[in-house]
């Protein structure tokens, strides 16, 4: 792909290893599973997948082993029009891993995951694509890659007046000086929580933004979004839906808000969008598979 996209997405990307069995397994027991899917996952490359389906013109920064799986996570990235020449190639690492059983009566699940070449993002790495990052007009991370990593990115990309997207999941603990640098902090409310040592999102909020970002964005589920700036505080109603599988909503929602940002919307156009993806994508099983295009949220 040629010229300057507009979302740059720094993260991880994962191959989804999923057994399906009518229940979990115990300890120590084998059981006959009826279903079994591989399909790319991790929560940057989700979150460029659903930029990219919303109409984004999206590039990918990451560090990606090509030992096994690697080179099919790269092309399901090409076959969504996502530029990858930001991904450092590992041919001696394996990707991320993740091994996900699910219980088909009940949908209870049970994962490990294993980073594999997420966890060697380096700001080396990060250098290496910062005319992209430089030219980008929205850089999004999420905490599956090392954070001095995300640090890098955010500073080149702030310095060149590039808006940046933190979302703070997995929820780990997060630097000042990380958050000094991004525009938004997305967090879900058990994110906030933790972070925040505050259990109701209004205060939770509160309390991040007093730690530098510009907004911190609250995602609620079904009960929508709350966004909280230096000028207060606006809640967004989520669209009533059923849902049907809500793995991956809150990547399609992170990718949605990013694709209006890239466009120029108003943040709460932004938040819109991000929910409206959202709320297709729940209602349909599988995750990158569930993510809409554009066309289907008129």
């Amino acid at each position: 792909m040629s010229g300057s996209s507009s979302v740059v997405v720094v993260g991880s990307l994962n191959m989804d290893m999923v057994a399906h069995s009518r229940r979990l397994p115990a300890p120590g027991e084998t059981l006959v599973g009826h279903d079994f899917v591989m399909a790319p996952g991790g929560k940057g490359g989700n979150q460029a997948v659903a930029a990219a389906r919303l109409g984004a013109s999206v590039a990918f920064v990451s560090r990606v082993g090509t030992r096994q799986h690697g080179q099919m996570l790269l092309q399901a990235l090409r076959d969504e029009g996502i530029d990858t020449s930001g991904c450092t190639a590992d041919a001696q690492a394996l990707p991320g891993i993740a091994v996900i059983m699910v219980a088909s009566e009940g949908g209870e699940n049970s994962i490990v995951y294993v980073p594999g070449s997420n966890a060697d993002l380096s700001p080396a790495d990060v250098q290496a694509s910062r005319t992209l990052l430089q030219q980008a007009r929205v850089v999004v991370a999420q905490l599956e890659v090392p954070m001095p990593a995300i640090a890098e990115a955010f500073v080149l990309a702030r310095g060149a007046g590039v808006t940046t997207v933190l979302n703070a999941a997995p929820a780990l603990a997060v630097s000042d000086a990380l958050l000094a640098v991004s525009d938004w902090l997305i967090v879900n409310e058990t994110e906030a929580g933790q972070m925040s040592g505050v259990s109701d999102a209004l205060g939770a909020a509160q309390v991040l933004l007093q730690r530098g970002p510009r907004q911190v964005l609250v995602t609620l589920g079904a009960q929508g979004a709350l966004l909280v700036t230096g000028e207060g505080a606006q809640t967004v109603a989520a669209a009533s839906v059923k849902a049907v599988d809500t793995v991956g909503a809150g990547d399609t929602f992170v990718g949605g808000l990013a694709a209006g940002l890239a466009e120029g919307m108003s943040a709460m156009d932004a938040v819109r969008l991000g929910q409206a993806a959202a709320a297709i994508a729940v209602s349909r099983s599988g995750v990158q598979s569930a993510m809409p295009r554009r066309a289907e949220l008129a």
